[in-house]
């Protein structure tokens, strides 16, 4: 697959609107991840992966808790994302990341005895998880741990008061997802798989926020629609008329008083290889 190819076939595109997004996304969830992967025991001169990295937010977080005598290995097979992670490391002079260009659904991962594994909302997008999935833990020492973020129930993403416009977004984005091969709610399938594979599930949590539009939670999904419902235009699941029905429908909930918003439902998954 072509480098070009690849990155037309991202679900949501790699363009710089889409890595701004990202990093929305990477600060709203920060907390949650440094609290998972402290109880997961990452630490100074270990060895992570970092499965699906993208523009590297969370990449850049693990090299600071592993040091200089660590290694962050950051696969993703977007160009464009791998760039913009370099770009981050240099600057910031963390040269135990290795940035790492390849297909998560058909490549060998790099050859490593890693310490610990993590992915947020990757497995829920390749066309062959469970595989992928097998080939994480091989990279694994036995001892090492992965830790995931991944849906298990996408539709929990509503309003209150409800909006049939915005809940028929989500039906959207779901089948349009399942168009391209992934699973949103992978969440349901990982802990048995992780546990045919010989891991030990340590932790799993369920995450669901309840936040009112002050909030910062309120600005992921918000800027989600900013740009992801332009892309669901040019893929020709919504229609531009559609598109601006739902801008304004989320706009109204917004401002409307005493408006309540519940996010989609994810899985936390500590797990460790026997």
């Amino acid at each position: 697959m072509s480098t070009e190819t690849a990155e037309r076939d991202y679900v949501l595109g790699t363009h710089d609107e889409e890595i701004a997004r990202l990093g929305v996304q990477h600060r709203v969830w920060r907390a949650r991840a440094l609290d998972a992967w402290r109880r997961a025991g990452i630490g100074p001169g270990q060895t992570v992966i970092d499965v699906g990295c993208g523009p590297g937010y969370a990449s850049l977080d693990l090299a600071e808790l592993v040091g200089p005598s660590g290694r962050v290995l950051a696969l993703d097979r977007s160009r464009r994302f791998l760039n913009a992670l370099e770009e981050a490391r240099t600057r910031r002079g963390l040269t135990q990341i290795e940035p790492v260009e390849l297909d998560l659904d058909e490549a060998q991962l790099p050859a490593a005895a890693a310490d610990a594994a993590w992915a947020r909302w990757v497995f829920a997008f390749v066309r062959r998880p469970r595989a992928l999935l097998e080939r994480v833990a091989a990279r694994l020492k036995p001892g090492g741990r992965i830790v995931l973020h991944e849906y298990f129930d996408y539709r929990t993403w509503r309003v209150s008061p409800r909006s049939a416009v915005l809940e028929e977004l989500v039906s959207v984005i779901m089948q349009s997802w399942r168009d391209t091969g992934g699973e949103p709610d992978i969440g349901l399938d990982l802990p048995r798989w992780l546990t045919e594979l010989g891991f030990e599930l340590r932790s799993l949590e369920p995450i669901v926020h309840v936040v009112s539009p002050s909030s910062f939670v309120w600005q992921w999904p918000k800027s989600f629609i900013a740009t992801g419902v332009a892309r669901l235009v040019e893929l020709g699941a919504l229609t531009p008329e559609r598109a601006g029905e739902i801008h304004a429908a989320y706009a109204a909930s917004e401002t409307a008083p005493n408006t309540l918003l519940f996010t989609p439902a994810v899985l936390e998954i500590i797990a460790v290889r026997r």
